[in-house]
């Protein structure tokens, strides 16, 4: 496995987001390959991309000044199934962001017991403080070199950061103009054109029932336990939600310019007031303070201070913000509180240091992996709902999504008993998702 590790890294020297994702999964997969020595060739072959596709786009702003961004589809396993990931618009992306995330949805995918594969995409375009006009033309251009390697059978896309309901529209959109056909391509689409009720919940929906399920395992719920959550986004608002709704109290969230504490607990009016400030004023959560009395902000300070967020007691941590933004340091401060469970909601928030720390506590921990799969299970949901031309209602899309949740943990928690690792979350998930994608891998021939 060492081996396997060092020719990534000599292949891909510059890529440290996507060697943290695969040294993270090859530690876990050696008792796999002690008892399945016939599947080092498959593991020699998940590493390396099918196929990674970057292209140029070229979009003028509303001063007609012409720009060019990069866009990039890194399309990693269909062993199967279709390739499925999202696509993140984001001044931070780059070959080897995407590739980690790419990875992760092999795995990620393969848990949910639906037939797709792994895959991610997006640009170093940034929508923040662009206008609507500009977004469109952005998207309508990276469209047209992205429609000649998407299909309904090939690669569905979906939005990540960056890419919300907006973008989705005028994405599809233009693909249906060139393909000059109206199929499921992608998901995260608007109700009215095929998109899924529950969607837009499901990630924080999601993230909430696994951590549910963990929690059950100690005998713990989340009626009146505290819980802090990063991010202000679309992960980080419906998992509040559905935390107030299991009875749990939200003492915090955040965004890039700092964040906030409510000691009296954001509950269903106030989580409503920062969805309006986050998704239709584009505010900054310093605002929250601003407008209720009792809460307070602390700004953001530059790296490598600590965020202070973590060092608010509370029984359950739920990070959806973005990669590694608990270091060790931040995992011990959660540790001096006694925090329950950790589970993520971003795509890695927690560094492998961090992992240790809780691991040495006794602290149970879901990686992003498992616990915030709900968002591409309601994607796939919305494939097949495409691919019958139905619509289900909320109640049902919400059943099956629970559904789904309970059996990732189910899996993830048997897996990590069956092989000597009772309670670690991390090698559950990534020996469960592994074995169904190494077993397809090797009958179709490692191809």
């Amino acid at each position: 496995m060492k081996s396997v590790y060092e020719d990534v890294i000599k292949r891909d020297p510059n890529q440290p987001e996507f060697h943290q994702a695969v040294e993270e999964v090859l530690d876990s997969l050696s008792p796999v390959i002690k008892l399945h020595p016939e599947y080092l060739p498959v593991v020699r072959s998940i590493v390396e991309a099918e196929r990674i596709i970057q292209f140029k786009v070229p979009w003028y702003d509303d001063n007609g000044v012409l720009h060019v961004n990069r866009g990039f589809r890194i399309q990693m396993n269909s062993a199967i199934g279709p390739y499925k990931g999202g696509l993140r618009f984001h001044h931070s992306v780059n070959q080897s962001i995407l590739k980690f995330l790419a990875f992760e949805q092999v795995f990620k995918n393969s848990l949910t017991g639906l037939p797709m594969g792994g895959g991610k995409g997006g640009s170093d375009f940034n929508p923040k403080g662009k206008s609507d006009q500009e977004v469109m033309r952005f998207c309508q251009s990276f469209m047209m070199e992205l429609f000649r390697h998407i299909g309904e059978n090939l690669d569905v896309p979906a939005g990540d950061i960056g890419v919300g309901g907006r973008e989705i529209g005028y994405l599809f959109g233009m693909y249906k103009k060139l393909a000059n056909e109206f199929t499921g391509i992608l998901t995260g689409k608007g109700p009215s054109y095929g998109g899924s009720l529950i969607r837009p919940e499901a990630t924080g929906y999601g993230l909430v029932y696994f951590a549910k399920e963990m929690l059950s395992t100690k005998n713990k719920s989340f009626e009146g336990a505290k819980c802090s959550i990063s991010g202000s986004g679309n992960v980080a608002q419906f998992a509040a939600e559905k935390v107030i709704d299991l009875g749990g109290k939200v003492v915090t969230m955040s965004d890039s310019s700092g964040w906030i504490y409510d000691p009296a607990g954001i509950d269903r009016e106030k989580l409503a007031w920062i969805m309006d400030l986050k998704n239709i004023h584009r505010g900054r959560i310093s605002e929250y303070a601003d407008k209720f009395t009792g809460s307070s902000f602390t700004k953001s300070e530059p790296e490598p201070s600590l965020n202070g967020l973590w060092a608010v007691n509370v029984d359950v941590a739920l990070p959806c913000a973005t990669q590694n933004e608990i270091n060790a340091e931040e995992a011990k401060m959660l540790a001096a509180n006694n925090v329950i469970a950790v589970a993520e909601g971003a795509n890695m928030p927690c560094t492998p240091e961090a992992v240790g720390v809780f691991h040495q506590y006794g602290i149970l921990f879901a990686p992003g992996k498992a616990s915030n799969a709900g968002g591409v299970a309601t994607s796939g949901l919305e494939m097949s709902q495409n691919s019958l031309r139905l619509s289900w209602s909320r109640e049902e899309v919400d059943d099956r999504l629970q559904k789904i949740m309970i059996d990732i943990h189910k899996n993830a928690f048997d897996t990590a008993k069956k092989y000597g690792l009772p309670g670690d979350y991390v090698a559950g998930a990534n020996i469960a998702g592994f074995l169904k994608v190494a077993e397809a891998m090797t009958a179709q021939g490692l191809i």
